[in-house]
C-alpha cells in the first residue's frame, strides 16, 4: 500500500473511531446535548471506545508527521505505513472486546512500526 492511501486509511480510522466512541458512549440524550460539565456517564464498552480513541489519538499525530515527511522528501518508507495501519485497525475490535495480551502485542506492532519509521527516516 503506497504512504499516501495508508495516511488515507489512518483518517478513516480516525473517523471511525470518533463515531464509533459517540455511538457506543450510551450518554442519554440530555448529557449529550448540555455543556458538558460534567465527564459522561460510559457504558462499559462506550468507555472502552472512549480509551480507545485516546491511545488512537496518541499515535496519529506522530504516524502522521513521520507518513507526511516520507512524502515530502520521497524518501521510501518501506512496509512500515502499512504494517502501522493493519495493526491499528486490529487493535480497535480487540479493545472493544477487552481482549488481553493479544491487544497489547498488536499495539507493541504497532509502536514498533513508528520507531522504525523514523529510524528509515533518519537514515
Amino acid at each position: 500500500m503506497s504512504d499516501l492511501a495508508c495516511l488515507e486509511f489512518a483518517v478513516a480510522l480516525w473517523l471511525v473511531h470518533l463515531l464509533l466512541q459517540a455511538w457506543l458512549a450510551g450518554a442519554p440524550l440530555a448529557w449529550t446535548a448540555s455543556a458538558r460539565d460534567e465527564p459522561a456517564p460510559l457504558t462499559v464498552i462506550g468507555g472502552r471506545a472512549a480509551r480507545a480513541f485516546r491511545n488512537y489519538m496518541e499515535s496519529f499525530p506522530v504516524f502522521a508527521a513521520l507518513t507526511l515527511a516520507f512524502l515530502a522528501t520521497n524518501h521510501p518508507a518501506g512496509i512500515w505505513p502499512t504494517v502501522w495501519v493493519v495493526a491499528r485497525i486490529v487493535y480497535l475490535p480487540l479493545y472493544l472486546a477487552g481482549v488481553p495480551y493479544v491487544r497489547s502485542i498488536v499495539w507493541a506492532v504497532s509502536f514498533f512500526a513508528l520507531i522504525a519509521m523514523l529510524i528509515r527516516l533518519a537514515l
